[in-house]
């Protein structure tokens, strides 16, 4: 629910009324304004670690102090301020934040890390910076404390519903990536027509076919030359090339020598049943109406067929 650096901007509970400080005597603090304007503490409170905090830069801005003067205080004070009160943020969660951490000199390569103050760690701050200013602030930052706690009880149903929501909408965000990522990545057509003098268009089309296989090619097909062995040549690594043919002459196979001689193999193996020309890849079954050699010369159809796996047609080529 509490996302890493996110802000926690839940209620707006401030008044604008001017807070009146005066100098503490008993700390070398030199404020700039006698008077601090309210500021948003609500959009000053982060989730880090999974606690809410507030920095050090942030609460040097309320008290009206630089910031080393906080630092220094609690470094001579370090028993009072222990783990669970105050930690230094890391370089990857400064890169990593929704929120300005540095200003000026201080921090443009990340010099000097922050620290964060949870509520028990502000608490003790009064004690340690014992201005009037610091205590009207510390008042007030624990008074926004118990807001946004008193806020989350009673909203508990509600904003685990959002996160809920918020899951399923990353969810569901990927899925409908990864489909389009398919899509754009396999984006064949399923059926149409080349028309006479189409020769490049219907080439090109068979040759993404081709390329598009990860696994197997499988091509049924009564009339095979050597233009068809140079065609299945342009599938990727690894793929395996069979062709099922009735006609396997001679010279036919004085190409298929001479090509797998050169070239990765591809197996022609005699088959008589076939009157149509199937083109298998992978698990697709595609219906061509012509010889691959002759693509683009006739009119010719094509289809994806779904009704059949390319598995149930290789079982009945075998059998």
């Amino acid at each position: 629910m509490i996302l890493f650096l996110q802000r926690c901007k839940i209620i707006k509970i401030m008044n604008k009324d001017n807070i009146n400080t005066t100098e503490d005597e008993d700390l070398s603090i030199t404020n700039s304004n006698n008077n601090i304007n309210t500021f948003d503490i609500e959009s000053l409170i982060y989730c880090i670690r999974g606690v809410q905090v507030m920095l050090d830069k942030d609460l040097a801005m309320l008290y009206g102090v630089e910031t080393r003067i906080i630092n220094q205080a609690v470094k001579r004070n370090t028993r009072r301020f222990p783990s669970d009160f105050m930690f230094q943020l890391t370089k990857e969660e400064c890169s990593k934040s929704q929120f300005v951490i540095l200003n000026g000199k201080r921090g443009q390569n990340l010099k000097f890390l922050p620290y964060a103050f949870t509520e028990s760690g502000i608490a003790m701050l009064s004690s340690v910076l014992k201005s009037q200013t610091a205590i009207e602030v510390n008042i007030r930052i624990m008074r926004t404390f118990i807001a946004m706690r008193r806020f989350l009880v009673n909203n508990t149903q509600i904003i685990q519903r959002l996160s809920t929501i918020e899951y399923h909408q990353v969810e569901t965000d990927k899925r409908i990536d990864e489909v389009f990522n398919r899509l754009d990545a396999n984006a064949q057509p399923q059926q149409g027509i080349f028309f006479d003098g189409q020769i490049f268009d219907a080439y090109q089309f068979v040759c993404g076919l081709i390329r598009n296989a990860q696994r197997t090619i499988v091509l049924i097909d009564n009339y095979v030359d050597e233009t068809v062995l140079s065609i299945l040549d342009k599938r990727n690594e690894n793929v395996s090339a069979t062709i099922y043919t009735a006609n396997l002459n001679q010279q036919l196979q004085i190409d298929l020598q001479r090509h797998n001689s050169q070239y990765p193999m591809i197996e022609i193996i005699r088959f008589h049943k076939a009157h149509d020309r199937f083109l298998i890849i992978d698990n697709e079954v595609y219906l061509i109406g012509a010889s691959i050699k002759d693509l683009g010369k006739k009119w010719f159809g094509f289809t994806l067929i779904k009704e059949i796996t390319a598995e149930e047609i290789i079982n009945k080529i075998r059998l």
